[in-house]
Order: structure tokens, then C-alpha cells, then sequence
């Protein structure tokens, strides 16, 4: 397999994107309030990662985005009193509820068009996404974030394999 074109590791809670609601105005805006944060999270992290890359262009061509989200546990998950922070043999491995896998792609790859790493979303042909809770399994983080890698396409015989 090659190497990603560029490879981040984010911090911060994943936000989706796409549900709107409107204001007493009738003006539209984002339902959940943790997708700015996120897309700022997103964008400052690739601009980190680009800001020694003088030669870096926007990718125009087909791209893979691979994305693992690790999410919290919900408070619930663990049990109380001397079983504080003891996860509940009841809890389940994956977070099933939302935030949506789609929705939090959504919130990304905008935010990887506003860094720069992208020219536009609609370069993105190849996806993989996972949504973890925290520590359990592969890519996942110590804390909320997210694990980001970007695989330029342009040679079928080096695309990664999925």
C-alpha cells in the first residue's frame, strides 16, 4: 500500500453536519452546536500538517479519505458508587446511536476543502469511516477526535487496498 498523501490525527468531540433547524427569523442554522468546533479542529489540525509543505496544492484529483472517529462513552456506560469508571458489562463496543458515521464525513471533508487539502469534496470517491468509542480498537484516540487519512488515486496500481 502507499502512503497517504497526508495523514492527521485531530483532537476535539466529532461534529456532524447536515441537520438544520430554523430561528424565529426563519433563518437557517446548524442543529448541533459542535460542528464549528469540530470543523475548526479539522482545519486547524491540516493547516498545521501543511504548514511546512511550501509545494502543497489543493488535491484535484479522485481521492481515498479514511476517517476513524473516536467518540466518549456516555456517562451511563459506567457504573456508580465503588463501580465509578468501571465500564458496565451492559455497554455496548460500538456507538450505534448518533452522532451519524455520514453526517460527521459531512463536517470533515468540508472542513479538509476549507485547509486547502482538498479542491472541493467532490474530489473524494473512495471512502472508509468507523465510529469508536475511546481506546477500542485501532486508530482510536485517548480522548474524542478523529483519525484522518488522504490517498491520492491517480495510479489504479497503487490504490490502497480497502
Amino acid at each position: 500500500m502507499t502512503a497517504p498523501a497526508l495523514q492527521l490525527t485531530v483532537y476535539g468531540t466529532p461534529g456532524p453536519q447536515g441537520s438544520k433547524n430554523r430561528n424565529a427569523a426563519g433563518a437557517l442554522y446548524e442543529s448541533s452546536a459542535k460542528v464549528k468546533p469540530w470543523r475548526d479542529a479539522v482545519k486547524s489540525a491540516a493547516l498545521d500538517a501543511l504548514h511546512h509543505d511550501d509545494a502543497w496544492q489543493s488535491i484535484r484529483e479522485a481521492v481515498r479519505l479514511e476517517v476513524v472517529f473516536t467518540l466518549p462513552r456516555p456517562k451511563h456506560h459506567y457504573g456508580t458508587g465503588r463501580n465509578a469508571g468501571v465500564l458496565k458489562p451492559s455497554a455496548p463496543k460500538f456507538p450505534t446511536g448518533k452522532p451519524d458515521t455520514d453526517k460527521l464525513l459531512r463536517s470533515t471533508q468540508d472542513a479538509l476543502k476549507d485547509a486547502g487539502v482538498l479542491l472541493d469534496d467532490s474530489v473524494v470517491t473512495d471512502t472508509t469511516a468507523a465510529k469508536r468509542y475511546v481506546l477500542t480498537g485501532v486508530d482510536t484516540l485517548r480522548t474524542p477526535g478523529a483519525v484522518i487519512r488522504v490517498w491520492r488515486l491517480t495510479d489504479p496500481s497503487k490504490e490502497p487496498t480497502p
